[in-house]
């Protein structure tokens, strides 16, 4: 211990395991408030200790240790030295608060120190439950007390406070309660923790569910914290409010405005789809505002939205490619199916040194066009319907083609209602350009699911000879 250092007091320790926060605004900060609880103690003390021909209310100092403290009394039982201290409250059911028992365990090696000899107990009196509870002083007890002053030495040397306690029914019976503020520092937190959750880019995880009402005609309402679907039959079907993160509503499902009303109060979006799917409009908690700003100021950043670029397009390309892998087997010579993979990772290598979003869309492009060359080696249409001889669109000008801009159709419109659902605005997006009336972060998004939602059944659907001719009109 350094000599240098003042004692520290063994009342600053029994602070120390009751909350860091008080040791250090008492002992750092020097801010000492005496409330009704304190001068309770200080009557008690001077009440019941008071033994004849014992130890009593002695002051001891230790360099050692780096303590000094006021030990209630010691007592002498079957030759040996027994530490007591006097607490008012009630004894928790595990034996002694950890801030009574350390106390005593300091008290314990200032005797042993001061006497020259072991001080194998100490005990802890709690008057309020009138219970004597035994503290043993082993290696255990010890190295507890050494744990406590290193921590309460670095404490010491810091210069800033530690948080508030966790544990708030400590705050409650705290004579510096009105010093340290913590329910003010409390609500502080809360209000920072709702701004970063709403200033955030992209929605946290929610293990929340997303309840989807399909049955026309069904009745989505409320009942005290519970929400309430009513099939057509009349049959109910109960959810917990807590358990909703948001109600999708179907082509004629209804929602009754007292649902409407406990889901705003709740942070329990409701959209409203038309029966194939199209977002029509939505009711979200106001504050959504806050998340749709935080993703125009990531995507105005110019290095952040090309990174973003850069991994979407390799994502693709890297689904596209792993396919064309997986499919060709049997389908497509070992010699053209390795050129086209060698062109496809020629196209994958740029992507790392494309410095603009041109060059990047450059290298996708390409990509998908090597992708697209491929694809009539994995088809086995006999009857030449869905013959496949390259990608065309706007129109598509034979039936793959229409079938795959169908897909793709679909993919998008769920884009656009996913977006919608979690508060983002789809016309700012990072790798399209708004060159149409299609939402450029829709098409940024699905890029990611062309392949394994739509390529990969389509051109199974045609190698099982599931389209006919009269699937499709030409005009």
């Amino acid at each position: 211990m350094d000599t240098e250092s003042p004692l520290l007091r063994v009342m600053a320790l029994h602070a120390l395991a009751y909350c860091e926060r008080l040791f250090y605004l008492e002992e750092v900060e020097e801010i000492r408030v005496a409330d009704h609880r304190v001068y309770a103690g200080r009557t008690l003390h001077e009440q019941e200790v008071d033994v004849d021909g014992e130890w009593h209310s002695v002051t001891l100092e230790s360099e050692r240790w780096g303590l000094r403290g006021k030990v209630d009394y010691v007592r002498h039982r079957d030759e040996s030295v027994v530490v007591f201290e006097h607490k008012r409250g009630h004894a928790p059911r595990s034996g002694t608060w950890p801030s009574d028992r350390l106390q005593v365990i300091a008290y314990a090696v200032l005797v042993a120190e001061h006497l020259d000899r072991a001080v194998p107990e100490g005990r802890v009196r709690y008057h309020a439950s009138n219970k004597t509870v035994k503290v043993a002083i082993d290696e255990e007890a010890i190295l507890e007390l050494r744990i406590a002053i290193a921590r309460a030495t670095q404490l010491s040397a810091t210069t800033a406070r530690p948080p508030i306690t966790s544990n708030e029914r400590l705050c409650a019976k705290c004579s510096l309660a009105p010093v340290c503020l913590p329910e003010e520092e409390r609500l502080l937190r809360a209000e920072e923790e709702s701004r970063r959750k709403a200033a955030r880019l992209f929605p946290e995880d929610d293990e929340r569910r997303i309840l989807h009402i399909v049955e026309p005609g069904t009745r989505v309402g409320r009942s005290g914290e519970q929400i309430v679907v009513t099939n057509t039959s009349g049959e109910e079907t109960r959810i917990p409010g807590r358990d909703v993160a948001a109600v999708v509503l179907h082509g004629g499902a209804q929602a009754t405005s007292q649902m409407i009303h406990f889901a705003a109060a709740h942070d329990i979006a409701v959209h409203w789809l038309t029966t194939g799917g199209q977002y029509v409009a939505g009711v979200i908690r106001p504050g959504g505002v806050q998340r749709r700003l935080r993703q125009f100021e990531g995507l105005r950043d110019p290095s952040f939205a090309l990174e973003l670029a850069r991994r979407l397009a390799r994502a693709k390309i890297e689904n596209q490619k792993k396919f064309l892998m997986r499919s060709s087997r049997g389908r497509l010579t070992k010699e053209r199916l390795g050129k086209i993979l060698q062109r496809i990772d020629i196209e994958l290598r740029g992507l790392a040194h494309a410095d603009t979003a041109d060059a990047i869309r450059g290298h996708e492009g390409m990509a998908a066009r090597w992708y697209f060359f491929a694809l009539p080696g994995l088809l086995q249409d006999i009857s030449g319907v869905m013959t496949f001889s390259g990608r065309n669109r706007r129109p598509p000008r034979d039936p793959f083609n229409a079938a795959l801009s169908f897909g793709y159709s679909l993919i998008y419109r769920d884009m656009v209602g996913a977006i919608l659902t979690v508060g983002l605005d789809p016309s700012f997006g990072f790798f399209h350009r708004p060159r149409t009336a299609a939402y450029p972060l829709a098409l940024d998004l699905m890029e990611l699911f062309r392949t394994v939602l739509w390529d990969i059944p389509l051109i199974g659907s045609v190698n099982r000879k599931q389209w006919r001719e009269e699937h499709f009109s030409r005009t």
